[in-house]
């Protein structure tokens, strides 16, 4: 059978288990939260040192995972068989693929195994029988849209005890990605600092993280959506003297990727806000961004800004570029957008 996330946390909770449990999907970090839960709490350390077995899909067989898993707990009633990576075991051999099935049909009634099966689907027969057993549960961790990652970070700092505001989510957004372990990893240390009864600013963010404000590519695409010059060259040589901190190879792919939406914008034939919202998957706190910059460049426009993005990118690299450093490059790119 399936379940969610916060479903099987709850169960985890209650100490309610099932037999086996397969982790999957393109999202590493929901896979690694669950299986990390279960070799924390399941059992305790007396028991983890005779009852808890962790095996890597790349130096194991299916034939030892089922052994680990026919085994008795030594002590206490549970064993606990943890079967990381398994995407790195070889599933299209038959015969492993049917060990494992026969073992779902039949699992230990003393044994929790878990599968973490990471960034795609495992065999189909396997899938099937998963979901099709009463001992089994399942769960498929997704990989997050850009436009998702605002409303899922909120959640996710509001179970903790905090609070954030819009824009303060969107600058972990833009800087960090997609990238859940590395979000959440941030929110953690950022916790440490912080008083719960206080709203996490971008104030807080500039501080503890160390993302500006006022200087981050959030701000350059507001700007350049906007066409205000001023405040788009400001940030560009805030960028020019800190290359470090803000690289145009990262500077670069996000607005590639920022304009790619407009574009995409451009050629809906249904542009209402909600046909704009999910088309192009943009998130409510930054969609007037994109609108902006639809209506301030037009098609052509943003097409000749994707090849100056491509272009700029290779000189970058060192190609047909000898002596124009990211800074100056970039001040070129920002000069023919804006004029």
């Amino acid at each position: 059978m399936t379940s969610t996330y916060f479903q099987l946390v709850k169960d985890f909770q209650k100490r309610s288990f099932v037999n086996i449990y397969l982790f999957y999907g393109e999202e590493p970090y929901y896979i690694d939260e669950l299986s990390d839960f279960l070799t924390d709490t399941v059992l305790n350390d007396i028991e983890k040192e005779f009852n808890q077995v962790v095996l890597y899909g790349r130096d194991s067989t299916a034939a030892h995972v089922i052994n680990s898993s026919k085994q008795f707990p030594m002590i206490g009633e549970r064993q606990l068989v943890v079967l990381r990576e398994g995407q790195d075991m070889d599933l299209k051999k038959e015969e492993n693929l049917s060990l494992l099935l026969s073992y779902i049909a039949h699992p230990q009634p003393s044994t929790i195994l878990v599968i973490c099966h990471k960034y795609k689907a495992p065999p189909a027969k396997l899938l099937k029988a998963i979901v099709a057993s009463d001992k089994a549960v399942t769960i498929e961790s997704k990989r997050k849209y850009e436009n998702e990652m605002p409303g899922w970070i909120t959640t996710q700092v509001k179970n903790s005890g905090y609070s954030i505001s819009d824009k303060a989510a969107n600058m972990l957004v833009e800087y960090l990605g997609t990238n859940l372990e590395k979000i959440n990893n941030e929110l953690s240390k950022l916790y440490i600092n912080h008083p719960k009864e206080k709203v996490i600013t971008e104030d807080v963010i500039e501080l503890y993280i160390g993302i500006s404000k006022d200087y981050n590519i959030f701000e350059f695409q507001r700007a350049l959506a906007k066409k205000n010059v001023m405040k788009t060259n400001q940030i560009a040589h805030h960028f020019a003297l800190n290359p470090g901190e803000n690289p145009i190879f990262k500077t670069i792919p996000m607005l590639f990727n920022f304009f790619s939406k407009v574009l995409l914008i451009h050629s809906l034939p249904d542009k209402s806000e909600a046909s704009i919202l999910s088309k192009a998957k943009l998130s409510p706190y930054n969609k007037q961004d994109y609108i902006d910059a639809y209506r301030n460049y037009n098609a052509a426009k943003v097409q000749d800004i994707i090849g100056w993005l491509r272009e700029c990118n290779v000189r970058a690299l060192g190609i047909e570029n000898y002596s124009t450093d990211q800074g100056e490059l970039l001040r070129e790119l920002v000069f023919k957008i804006m004029h």
